[in-house]
């Protein structure tokens, strides 16, 4: 297995000139992302599947509501339940090889629903699709640390808008399909795309050695060593006989502190992405009386800015910086959810929507990159389960906030939220 590292640094006399080396690497590293950016992309191809069926699998099941709702509680169960497990995984074998596991265990896994005819079946085979979809996020994330740091540029939210366009191919594509398939055929076919795109990129993606250095200029070379697939790893010292020393101790809280605050700036992001996907059409409909088209529209024009502001996230990143990138997108996506809830007409509301977007769009990846960089998968794992908590926490928050008081005042909890994660990035601005 080649190693990027040495390709990069490659002298005369020893294989080519340092040039050729160099453009070996870059050429590797490109084949890499290409491949990384593939799992990402069928990710969302696959959920976005699977949600644009939910409806017809309700039906054949027989579910009510509040049966189907308990059901689909299964893929937030199986997610938040295997993300920890994945990062040991991921630390004991490479994150690319548990990415490449995952993504055929949740290829498989989508097919699984249609085969079900009860709320309770449906439940269970919906604990193993989450749990491949919440090892895959992990694994590919801490990939894409990885990668990141490899690369020496903040690509990040680039591989997130590769998760969000593939959910838009997913949910259109399902959508034309949904009256020509059943959704056992159309499941299917996902399956077998899912299979035959891993099987295409799996090679490429496992074909190249990430060595020590790689990633220098983003990580302390000092504190990492190489995981089982070339990525690497915070080195933390061994505890002797009597215990870990203090000097040794200390270090581990503070990146446990840092990692945690990371998961609480993605919860309180997370949390509108949830709130929107599920509210958003009601608000129009029930307190702006827009028709059921126009409504339709809010989420999408949502998440289209979504996946706008995370095709430039790395432009954006380069000028102002991590930081300032958290407390704009937190402070930009607050004023634009104030504007969504209390606007007075649909209009406004949509352009309130557009601008929610675009704040929210690279502030979850922006975090769990972060938190990968500090304590590698381990820290995309317990940054991912805090972040996809708020996602499960937002439609059920703004539920009960809606049945208190009304749905208005619950969606600007979202903007409180959003103000929160600017605020938690600016007073940590020195530590993270």
């Amino acid at each position: 297995m080649p190693s990027i590292n040495k390709l990069r640094t490659a002298l005369p006399g020893s294989g080519g000139p340092a040039g050729t080396g160099r453009r070996t690497a870059d050429d590797g590293l490109r084949r890499l992302r290409a491949a990384l950016t593939a799992f990402f992309a069928l990710d969302g191809l696959l959920f976005a599947g699977w949600v644009v069926r939910i409806p017809a699998i309700k039906h054949q099941t027989g579910a009510s509501a509040s049966d189907l709702g308990l059901a689909l509680l299964g893929v937030s169960a199986g997610a938040v339940a295997t993300m920890t497990l994945t990062g040991r995984l991921c630390r004991r074998f490479g994150s690319r090889r548990v990415t490449v596991a995952s993504a055929v265990l949740l290829s498989l896994g989508i097919a699984l629903p249609p085969l079900t005819h009860s709320a309770l079946a449906l439940g269970l085979v919906l604990l193993v699709f989450g749990a491949a979809y919440g090892a895959i996020n992990v694994a590919m994330n801490s990939a894409a640390v990885d990668l990141v740091a490899a690369l020496r540029r903040p690509v990040m939210p680039s591989f997130h808008a590769a998760f969000s366009l593939g959910g838009m191919l997913g949910a259109g594509l399902g959508g034309l399909v949904a009256g020509q398939l059943s959704a056992t055929r159309h499941l299917l076919l996902l399956t077998v795309t899912g299979l035959l795109v891993t099987a295409l990129t799996a090679r490429t993606l496992l074909a190249y050695e990430l060595a020590p250095g790689d990633g220098g200029a983003a990580r302390d070379a000092s504190r990492t060593a190489p995981d089982a697939a070339g990525g690497t790893e915070p080195r933390t010292e061994s505890p002797t006989a009597g215990g870990a020393s203090r000097t040794d101790a200390a270090p581990v809280r503070r990146t446990g502190v840092l990692v945690t605050v990371l998961g609480l700036i993605a919860l309180c992001t997370a949390y509108g992405e949830g709130a929107l996907a599920d509210w958003s059409a009601l608000h129009l409909t029930e307190d702006l009386d827009a028709s059921a088209g126009v409504a339709a529209a809010g989420y999408s024009v949502f998440a289209l800015a979504m996946t706008v502001g995370r095709l430039s996230g790395t432009w954006l990143l380069q000028r102002l910086g991590e930081n300032r990138a958290l407390v704009l997108g937190g402070a930009t996506a607050a004023c634009g959810m104030l504007l969504g809830a209390l606007a007075p007409s649909v209009w406004p509301a949509l352009a309130g929507f557009v601008v929610t977007g675009f704040g929210l769009a690279n502030i979850f990846p922006i975090a769990i990159g972060r938190a990968g960089a500090l304590a590698g998968p381990s820290g995309v794992a317990a940054a991912s389960t805090l972040g996809y908590g708020g996602m499960l926490l937002g439609p059920v928050a703004i539920g009960f906030l809606a049945e208190w008081f009304s749905l208005t005042a619950a969606l600007t909890t979202v903007a409180l939220l959003a103000a929160v994660a600017a605020l938690i990035a600016y007073v940590a601005r020195r530590a993270i």
